[in-house]
């Protein structure tokens, strides 16, 4: 089940930031870049980061979230990121439906570390195109994507 989740509230931000480093801890070791600001927030950070929250739930437990700020209609992914424990289960890819779904027919834009083969190859199959790479420091390069309107279509993969 998915549902928005109230950043605010203090239980639901320390579940989030658990399951954010939890995550993120192993997008840096696989960039190799220890330093990302996702491991270095804090509960206040996320409370008041202005992004709307959606929760992906199994039996209860939050498993995975997504993050977005919506902006003359385009929509930036801030956070999409499961728990170790329930990788490969199909559930960042349910998020995303979900995503598309609500926001049909928007510009979808997000941005990940360009090492993090398993982000670039998801964001790919979902039809996005990549449109910038930025150079952060020597170890970490980003790529920006983007899903343009006539590409978001329901039920589009």
């Amino acid at each position: 089940m998915i549902k928005e989740l109230d950043i605010r509230d203090r239980t639901i931000s320390e579940e989030v930031l658990e399951l954010q480093v939890a995550s993120y801890k192993i997008e840096a070791e696989i960039i190799n870049y220890l330093e990302l600001p996702p491991l270095k927030e804090t509960i206040d950070i996320l409370e008041q980061c202005g992004e709307t929250f959606y929760g992906y739930f199994y039996n209860d437990r939050l498993c995975g979230v997504l993050s977005i700020k919506e902006v003359n209609e385009v929509v930036d992914i801030h956070r999409l990121f499961v728990h170790p424990d329930y990788f490969g289960r199909g559930i960042a890819q349910k998020l995303f439906i979900f995503l598309e779904e609500k926001y049909l027919g928007i510009t979808i834009k997000t941005a990940t570390a360009s090492k993090n083969i398993p982000a670039v190859k998801f964001y790919k199959k979902n039809g996005f195109k990549v449109t910038k790479e930025i150079i952060v420091n020597e170890r970490l390069t980003l790529m920006e994507f983007e899903k343009t309107r006539s590409e978001v279509k329901k039920g589009h993969f």
